[in-house]
């Protein structure tokens, strides 16, 4: 019989993952800087990892029995140039740029490996995960040899950059394990550090993702503060710009999955319609990509701070509409954005809104938007 490990490589090939690698299911040797990052409240509100902290640690509460982690990585449109973001647009994270949800790709493809490990091992079993499961999948992607834990805390290969997707198909079978990756190849490179807009990282390999632009685009639900808004620049879902300053993202082999190409739609995405968008139109518009996670609400949010970072008088209508939705976080955002817009119309809306708002953060936001307006008109006079 050939080696088990070989042939789960083979098939993950014909299946479009373009490297992997084996680890052996131990606890990783990361743990304990998980353990601290969540203790300093770098998480967020990503309750979920602080809740699922002991099944992290054990690789044995993901799949019972389990001996092996064959990690799998799949490359999305990294390398192809995005057009520059015109005013009433937003940039999209390359990796949500495709057709589809990566999720729901690559669980495909991951059950047809399982299938094809359950055949090739019948007294074994196996377990498919993509962002699914309590796994610390950079820590094991690291021990099987695909790449190292970076500055900006992106896994990283010198042959694959760092612009893939990262999945795994767990397995109680012992499957010959390939050499870890020991040597970190960052060396004195802070380019990354040095380009976040908003201070994300405390130190080098750790991120706060309280002030990470990715996280607040996508996973955080209440109101971004006014210090970050601006540092959001013209992002509306996700960030790549640690990954696009680092010299080992120059080259690599480019996305052969035509789903996971880059949708010039979705790269640098029209703004302007989505306030027109109800929970229906939204529904169907995005259901199937990556920006439904955050709802509608959250990327309308997105949508008007992006809107005032760009100060553009042709977003007042927008806004304007934007003011009136029945998401209080939609209404904050836009008062907040229209207070960066210098147009003679802006106080007027800004004052209109504010005799019909009921809203005690609504109108605090409006409130602080129509004083600001005001003293850059009193400077502009002196």
């Amino acid at each position: 019989m050939s080696n088990p490990a070989d042939s789960l490589k083979r098939r993950a090939v014909e299946l479009g993952f373009q490297f992997s690698g084996v680890a052996p299911a131990v606890t990783p040797e990361g743990m304990h800087r998980l353990v601290d990052w969540l203790d300093k409240g770098y998480a967020g509100q990503m309750s979920y990892i602080a809740e699922r902290q002991n099944a992290y640690a054990d690789p044995n509460l993901v799949l019972d029995g389990v001996r092996s982690v064959l990690m799998l990585g799949m490359h999305y449109s990294g390398y192809e140039s995005i057009p520059e973001t015109s005013p009433g647009q937003g940039r999209i994270a390359r990796y949500a740029n495709g057709t589809v949800d990566y999720h729901d790709l690559i669980h495909s493809r991951l059950k047809s490996l399982h299938v094809f490990h359950d055949d090739l091992l019948p007294a074994e079993s196996s377990r498919g995960i993509v962002d699914t499961a309590p796994l610390l999948e950079r820590e094991f992607a690291q021990l099987s040899g695909i790449g190292w834990i970076g500055k900006n805390t992106m896994l990283i290969s010198k042959e694959q950059g760092s612009y893939f997707f990262l999945a795994a198909l767990l397995s109680t079978a012992d499957l010959q394990a390939d050499n870890p990756q020991t040597t970190d190849h960052c060396g004195t490179c802070t380019a990354c550090l040095d380009a976040c807009p908003t201070d994300a990282f405390p130190e080098p390999f750790v991120l706060n993702a309280n002030r990470c632009i990715s996280y607040l685009t996508i996973e955080h639900r209440d109101e971004i503060s006014g210090d970050l808004r601006t540092g959001m620049g013209d992002w509306l879902f996700g960030c790549d710009i640690c990954q696009e300053v680092c010299p080992w993202n120059r080259h690599g082999d480019y996305c052969e999955e035509p789903d996971l190409q880059s949708s010039h739609e979705l790269a640098n995405l029209e703004l302007y319609q989505l306030f027109n968008l109800d929970d229906d139109a939204f529904r169907n518009r995005f259901r199937k990509t990556p920006l439904w996670r955050p709802k509608r609400r959250g990327i309308l949010r997105n949508a008007a701070i992006v809107l005032g970072n760009q100060a553009h008088r042709e977003s007042i209508p927008a806004l304007c509409k934007g003011l009136s939705d029945i998401e209080p976080l939609v209404r904050r955002a836009c008062a907040w954005a229209i207070g960066k817009i210098n147009s003679p119309d802006s106080i007027l809306i800004l004052e209109t809104a504010l005799g019909v708002e009921s809203n005690e953060t609504v109108l605090i936001e409006l409130q602080k938007s129509i004083h600001e307006l005001l003293k850059q008109t009193a400077d502009s006079n002196d």
